[in-house]
C-alpha cells in the first residue's frame, strides 16, 4: 500500500500535502491530488484452484482529490505501521554481510532496519511485503531488528542471531 502524487512520486506521512488546524483531529485541507495503489489481487477471490493466472500488477486510485476537507486520523489511517513476519536467513557471521530477506505487510515505506541499533546496509526495499538488507557487524547473540517507517519503528524482538 502507498500514497502517491499524480506524477508517481511517493508520499510520506511527513510530506502529505495538507494544511494543518492544529488542534487533536483537525479537519485538513488536501493541496494536491492524491493516489493509492494496491497489488491488483488484492482482495481477490482466487482461490488456487483454477487454471486461470493471478492477476499481476498494480491498480491505482484516487483516494484524496486537491480541495477535499478530510479528518488527520484519516490521514493517519493511510500509514500503518509496517509488520515483520519473517526474517530470513534468521542467522548470519558477526562480522556482518548476511543478505536478509524480510515480510511483513506494509513494508514500502521502511526507511532503514538496525540490528541492535546498527543500521542495515544495502536497503531494497521490493514491495510492500517484502524488502532486503545486509546485516552489520554485531557481537554475537540473538539480536533485535527494527524498521522504522512514517509510523514509526517496529521491533521483532530477537530476530536475527550472530553467530
Amino acid at each position: 500500500m502507498g500514497l502517491y502524487k499524480a506524477d508517481g512520486t511517493r508520499i510520506t506521512k511527513a510530506a502529505f500535502p495538507a494544511s494543518p488546524a492544529g488542534i487533536a483531529d483537525p479537519e485538513t485541507i488536501v493541496t494536491q491530488d492524491v493516489y493509492a495503489t494496491r497489488h491488483s489481487d488484492e482482495g481477490s477471490f482466487y482461490t488456487g484452484t483454477s487454471n486461470d493466472a493471478v492477476p499481476q500488477g498494480s491498480v491505482r486510485t484516487l483516494a484524496f482529490k486537491a480541495g477535499q476537507v478530510v479528518r488527520q486520523s484519516a490521514i493517519n489511517a493511510q500509514f500503518p505501521a509496517a509488520v515483520i513476519d519473517t526474517i530470513s536467513p534468521a542467522t548470519g557471521g558477526v562480522a556482518g554481510g548476511t543478505a536478509v530477506t524480510i515480510t511483513g505487510k506494509y513494508l514500502d515505506g521502511v526507511t532503514s532496519v538496525t540490528f541492535n541499533g546498527v543500521a542495515g546496509t544495502a536497503l531494497n526495499v521490493i514491495s510492500a511485503n517484502k524488502l532486503t538488507v545486509t546485516t552489520p557487524a554485531v557481537a554475537a547473540g540473538a539480536k533485535d531488528v527494527v524498521v522504522v517507517d512514517d509510523a514509526g519503528s517496529t521491533t521483532k524482538t530477537g530476530g536475527f542471531t550472530f553467530a
